[in-house]
């Protein structure tokens, strides 16, 4: 694939009407095809015959493991994630010896032992886990994997739970990435929301990391959460620039209490309006980039010296289930309960209640719930979806070339479509390719879902985020 390096000095051309003129929700193509499609008929067996398929050389691919850890202390009322509430830290301890019992499962169609480029821990709350359970699951990856000096080791941190003395633990660990939760520091949010946190713990948790040797702290920030407003957001704006993360994701919050149950407690009448939150996210834009962040794509930052920030400069962005990565495509090995991995041409999911995954595995068989084979249509679309979101622009000989089609007889409809993002300024289309414009790069999903066939021409009962 031709390597495109991309302008990161270009803000993003925030046009608030074109962005209500189109359509408002979407995949954020963490996959393609999407999770919603995978089906019940991929189980354990296929997800094990594409485990044997990485032992021919050609799809043996760097590896990347997932692990998800269910439990949080208390509930955020906005929170859509798979979790268990629960202060009962015991129940951790079981749930390690079902993760073990999944590696021990796994362990012979790996062929050995293999380096990790990526290890992310998600949830739910990570670090419910305390410094010995920790341990013990880093004793897990040790016995089949191996952790390299350059490799990227990342955890999802709630400051609220985390002492300074955990963070360096994490750091002796292994870990030297980490994303903080923090949403918004208004004391009135923070209410509406059940998530009380001071600027103090977040700021010991980013300071520690940085004693620890993190070589990234990324933060989380929600627009559209209750009794927000564009008055409300700015001291939490300046207070998060105090601590001067490396990168920082602006999500869009969804208010869907009719399919999250912990949302119900929220007022709908005090979630802010259309209007009110394409002002808050405008503001954000515009004083993110003034700061000297790099627009990544979609909602993220990074500081100009950061490896997202490189990557995309560089044209080797990548996106997964984690979001943006640095890495090239990599397989995922994903384990603990929901956890949703990639192995070639294939998606696995496991099941998404704790009983059923865990009587999987008292059965002796892995706990897939379902998965989703690619056909040789999904690996062409998974490929240009891959480069609109991470290099903003197609090549159409280099898809011509590797996959044996004439672009324009393929694609004559999705051409068409173009044609009229074109016209809206989304996207320059040129003889043999398109380049997506500093506006275009703002709503990317909209551009890359003229390429999604499922999209297209199957229905879905999914959910789908705002695309902004």
């Amino acid at each position: 694939m031709k390597i495109i390096k991309i302008a990161t000095n270009t803000a993003p051309d925030f046009d608030r009407n074109l962005i209500a003129s189109l359509p408002s929700s979407g995949p954020r193509y963490t996959s393609y095809p999407t999770a919603d499609r995978f089906t019940g008929s991929f189980d354990a067996e296929a997800y094990i015959e594409s485990l044997n398929m990485r032992k021919v050389g050609a799809l043996n691919k760097p590896l990347s493991l997932y692990i998800h850890i269910p439990f949080c202390n208390t509930i955020c009322y906005y929170c859509g994630c798979n979790k268990i509430i629960t202060k009962d830290t015991s129940r951790a301890d079981a749930y390690i010896e079902y993760l073990e019992k999944e590696l021990a499962l796994l362990a012979p169609h790996l062929n050995g032992r293999h380096p990790l480029v990526q290890l992310h821990f998600g949830g739910g709350t990570p670090t419910f886990l305390n410094d010995e359970q920790l341990e013990r699951v880093f004793g897990l990856i040790r016995r089949y994997f191996d952790l390299l000096p350059n490799g990227e080791y990342s955890i999802e941190i709630d400051p609220r739970k985390v002492s300074r003395d955990t963070v360096l633990h994490l750091g002796k660990l292994g870990f030297n990435r980490m994303s903080v939760g923090i949403q918004d520091f208004d004391p009135v949010v923070q209410q509406a929301v059940n998530r009380i946190q001071t600027v103090e713990e977040t700021r010991e948790v980013i300071e520690a990391a940085r004693e620890a040797g993190f070589k990234s702290v990324s933060v989380d920030l929600i627009y559209g959460l209750p009794h927000q407003t564009l008055e409300s957001i700015k001291p939490t704006l300046d207070t998060v620039l105090s601590l001067d993360p490396d990168r920082l994701a602006l999500y869009h919050y969804a208010h869907l209490p009719h399919i999250f149950k912990p949302q119900r407690r929220i007022d709908t009448a005090v979630v802010p309006g259309s209007e009110e939150k394409l002002d808050i996210l405008q503001y954000a834009v515009q004083t993110l980039t003034s700061h000297g962040y790099v627009f990544i794509g979609m909602d993220h930052f990074a500081k100009p010296n950061d490896e997202l920030s490189i990557a995309l400069k560089e044209g080797w962005l990548q996106r997964n289930f984690q979001g943006y990565s640095t890495y090239a495509d990599c397989d995922l090995i994903a384990i603990g309960v929901s956890s949703i991995g990639k192995i070639g041409h294939a998606y696995i999911q496991n099941e998404r209640d704790i009983d059923a995954y865990y009587a999987a595995l008292d059965e002796g068989r892995l706990p897939v719930m379902r998965g989703y084979r690619l056909n040789g249509d999904d690996i062409l679309r998974r490929s240009i979806i891959q480069d609109l979101m991470c290099r903003f622009s197609l090549e159409f000989p280099t898809y011509e070339s590797l996959f044996n089609i004439s672009f324009a007889d393929y694609f004559s409809q999705e051409l068409q479509d173009l044609q009229d993002l074109a016209e809206l300024g989304l996207l320059r289309l040129k003889p043999g390719g398109l380049t997506v414009t500093p506006k275009g790069r703002f709503i990317i999903r909209n551009i890359a879902m003229v390429f999604d066939y499922h999209l297209r021409h199957k229905e879905t009962t999914a959910q789908y985020s705002k695309t902004v």
